[in-house]
């Protein structure tokens, strides 16, 4: 009987993980045009890449305009929409540079 639960359970998980799998690959592919851009863009001097922050923090300031959109520019609610704390929302706003009003 535990068997069967255990396959069940496996099943279940499996196609739980296909739609992170396709999403994953999605944002791949567009990370990656997105890292051709960003490389690109520069004044030939040779420096150290800023590639990762960069890309976290336009991730980051595109998840806090959904949520914020999702919720109806209500600060609380955005910031449980993601899972964090309404202080901390707020602090990342502001470094983020997005105001509550920001339709945008």
């Amino acid at each position: 009987m535990k068997r069967k639960k255990t396959k069940s359970v496996a099943a279940d998980q499996s196609v739980q993980a296909k739609p992170y799998a396709l999403i994953e690959e999605t944002m791949e592919k567009k990370l990656e045009d997105i890292s051709i851009v960003l490389c690109s863009v520069g004044d030939g001097k040779k420096r150290k890449s800023r590639l990762h922050e960069e890309v976290l923090i336009m991730v980051e300031r595109c998840l806090f305009k959904i949520a914020l959109k999702r919720n109806g520019h209500v600060k609380s609610a955005a910031a449980n929409y993601l899972g964090i704390n309404r202080n901390t929302f707020q602090k990342k706003m502001a470094k983020l540079g997005i105001s509550r009003e920001s339709k945008s």
